[in-house]
């Protein structure tokens, strides 16, 4: 029987209260991340009033304790000065529309953190936007995904020493620890940098651990328990990790991956993360063939493989299997 994953982070459970006077801020998307990030601030004490177009989610804020918002104005104009407003919203276009909308509400001294999975180099134009306001810009990397309520969030902060020093209660309410999950990484910029980077990292481990059950499940005459190995593994096991045992318990609850498309989808941050190794010449194969294999794993129709058994039925007569 599945049972759910012993998570290996070090904070469970209520997240500690914030030290020293709370503070009052407005999260604006309240998705999974942003409802369970409001939560979480909530339950540390903070104030959070919510914005975000879906009126269900705007109500559950406020059934959870949390204040709301039907627009962006109505937000601002919520909040005390200086206002702290926390975007999470999808990457692109609907960020970068968010960020221009509310430069025209927020005022001089006010600051805005991106705590989505925006690029790196749009998160250095938001802040040069915002800085011709005089407007502070943080930009904060996030993961911790649908856990993140209770056991804490991993935040990779980039922005003015001063500025995420005076945020410090906040991000110290959402991290696993006060100390511990979270820190200012460096300058405006390389928090997104650092997640983009991170999340490559997760491509290549996700992908050996696929490939790895993949050769076990395929030795079918010693007829192993995937379940069995991913639990021996996850105690003792130079290879034990949190994705490791999430790993288990999708095996436990789904042995066969019975329902599941073998298609493969990406947030984009590989992509950006390969880019990066390509522009600055570091060698990243790993990396960059976990993003291919993903690319691979959408193609229904593989020209190129039909190619290939072409090819060799062309060169040494082997036989073409015909669909």
């Amino acid at each position: 029987m599945a049972h759910a994953p012993r998570l290996r982070r070090s904070h469970q459970g209520h997240p500690h209260l914030t030290q020293g006077k709370p503070m009052q801020l407005g999260m604006i998307g309240l998705g999974k991340m942003g409802a369970n990030m409001a939560q979480r601030l909530l339950n540390g004490g903070h104030k959070v009033t919510g914005f975000d177009p879906a009126a269900d989610a705007r109500k559950k804020l406020e059934s959870n304790g949390g204040g709301s918002a039907d627009s962006l104005k109505a937000l601002v104009q919520a909040l005390p000065a200086p206002r702290v407003v926390w975007l999470m919203v999808p990457s692109g276009k609907v960020t970068d529309d968010t960020v221009d909308a509310l430069l025209a509400l927020l005022e001089k001294g006010d600051t805005m953190i991106d705590g989505g999975n925006s690029n790196y180099k749009d998160s250095l134009g938001h802040a040069a936007k915002c800085a011709g306001h005089g407007i502070n810009y943080v930009d904060c990397g996030t993961s911790g995904g649908v856990w993140g309520l209770a056991e804490g969030y991993s935040m990779m902060v980039g922005g003015d020493e001063k500025v995420v020093d005076g945020l410090k209660p906040i991000f110290e309410t959402l991290a696993p620890a006060k100390d511990q999950g979270w820190g200012r990484v460096g300058p405006v910029g390389s928090g997104h940098y650092t997640k983009m980077v991170h999340n490559g990292i997760e491509y290549g481990m996700m992908q050996a651990y696929a490939e790895g059950f993949s050769i076990l499940k395929h030795k079918q005459e010693f007829g192993l328990d995937l379940h069995q190995v991913g639990e021996i593994w996850r105690y003792g096991s130079v290879v034990r990790s949190w994705l490791l045992d999430l790993t288990t318990d999708a095996l436990g609850k789904n042995p066969n991956m019975d329902g599941i498309a073998p298609y493969v989808v990406d947030s984009g941050e590989g992509r950006w993360t390969v880019d990066a190794a390509l522009e600055l010449n570091v060698s990243a194969p790993v990396i960059t063939l976990s993003l291919m294999e993903r690319f691979r794993s959408r193609d229904n129709d593989s020209f190129a493989d039909k190619l290939l058994s072409s090819m060799r039925n062309e060169f040494g007569g082997h036989a073409i299997k015909k669909e």
